[in-house]
């Protein structure tokens, strides 16, 4: 590749794939050959705290059958360990750079590193373009009337459905305009090992997801069948297009899936308009709860021995495999936060942890709601009981036995570290103490 010719460079985050690609799409038709671009971005990666953290074997993994697929094209992918904004310092010393193309991302971290790449792009005479991509609305699209944004899920998503057109949910046909690939030679990638990772053995989901859609509503409740899609971790690093989801379920009329995926879109239209929530309380009268915060009983929590089976058995799923039912991610959020009353935002930082489909916005969003402090919020006094919901969701105790199995065994399994009705009068007693002031 002559390194004087003019390159659009298109820059890889959440969207490691090839297809249905907004940004890569617009990149390829910007008149110049195109080199894709990704940076292991060091100021996320040295704030993860396993050194074989499953999120970054996927990655990897991704990038490596991105840069297969590239070659095909007798294209590459530049791959680069270092802070972003250094890195562009770098790129911009060895190539002719016309424009740089990539898709927006509204985490916090992402929009702040944005700017200052923008600018220091902008200062060389560099476009900086960002497309919409993993999301099929996003910021202002869906508001109320006066502009305003919804803080409430329903009327948001009767808004998100009125305005849904045929031509959102369309793919951006990227195959047709592949030959504007830059030509370059097969590029390195920089190991696991060179940034200080491990190679994770854990077990990653495919991308089926239509096997379950047209019984979702009837089984995604039940914790010990496969009733849910697992395509959160794709979704989370865009290995699959956001657009084909919502096609498919728009097509197969399966609304219950389809609404799941809407919620996502609100919580990131909530920390977009609202980044405070990241970790404060949607509802600021609810940062005035006096947590116990408990260390010990945090702990037990975590490694799932506090005597509470269905509690137990999400929490050692979680750890053994990086995924958490629907269901049983409500169950141990209510019992850390109201029973324990351990403030949310513990437990919100060990899914993000652990979790391999996390994402900031539908996380907050989750343990917010659970807490009883988000935007379309339980009320604070609606706290899930451990047996009832099990009665409910695990009758014949399946999803149990596979995760706890000493639990049949009462000699080995722990007695519960806390009584769930002393619990409940203790949490609405610190709710209501709060909320009076």
């Amino acid at each position: 590749m002559d390194n004087k010719m003019p390159l659009t460079i298109f820059w890889f985050r959440r969207d490691l794939r090839l297809n249905d690609n907004a940004g890569l799409y617009n990149a390829l038709k910007s008149g110049n050959p195109v080199l894709p671009l990704f940076i292991f971005d060091k100021e996320i990666l040295d704030k993860l705290e396993d050194k074989d953290d499953a999120r970054v074997t996927f990655i990897y993994q991704a990038i490596g059958q991105l840069s297969k697929e590239l070659r095909k094209h007798g294209s590459s992918l530049l791959v680069l360990y270092d802070k972003a904004t250094h890195a562009w310092d770098n790129i911009i010393k060895e190539h002719n750079v016309a424009s740089v193309y990539t898709n927006h991302d509204h985490e916090p971290y992402a929009t702040q590193r944005d700017e200052a790449v923008k600018e220091k792009l902008n200062k060389h005479g560099i476009d900086f373009k960002t497309f919409k991509d993993q999301v099929i609305f996003e910021k202002n699209e869906v508001v109320k009337d006066d502009g305003k944004p919804y803080t409430v899920y329903t009327p948001y998503q009767r808004k998100w459905y009125s305005t849904l057109k045929p031509f959102y949910l369309k793919a951006y046909p990227t195959e047709k305009y592949l030959r504007n690939l830059a030509e370059t030679k097969a590029l390195s990638l920089p190991t696991l090992k060179e940034m200080g990772f491990e190679k994770s053995n854990m077990h990653f989901p495919g991308q089926q997801y239509q096997d379950v859609i047209s019984d979702y509503k009837e089984k995604r409740n039940f914790p010990a069948v496969k009733g849910t899609s697992h395509i959160g971790l794709h979704l989370r690093f865009g290995t699959v297009s956001i657009r084909e989801l919502a096609r498919t379920a728009h097509a197969h009329h399966e609304k219950t899936w389809l609404n799941e995926l809407i919620w996502r879109e609100f919580y990131m239209m909530i920390l977009y308009h609202f980044p405070h929530t990241m970790n404060h309380a949607f509802r600021p009268e609810y940062d005035r709860i006096k947590w116990v915060n408990d260390e010990k009983q945090f702990k037990a929590w975590c490694d799932g021995q506090t005597g509470y089976p269905i509690v137990d058995a999400g929490m050692r799923e979680l750890n053994a495999t990086g995924f958490m039912h629907n269901r049983v991610r409500m169950i141990v959020a209510s019992f850390l936060s109201k029973d324990l009353l351990i403030d949310w935002r513990w437990g919100e930082h060990y899914f993000a942890r652990k979790l391999l489909d996390y994402e900031m916005a539908s996380n907050v969003g989750g343990w917010q709601w659970a807490a009883g402090s988000g935007t379309d919020a339980a009320p604070y006094f609606r706290i899930f009981n451990p047996d009832s919901q099990t009665k409910k969701f695990d009758t014949n105790l399946q999803y149990i036995k596979k995760w706890v199995p000493e639990y049949a065994d009462f000699g080995h399994y722990p007695k519960p570290i806390i009584d769930h009705a002393f619990a409940r009068e203790r949490c609405l007693k610190a709710f209501k103490a709060a909320l009076a002031k």
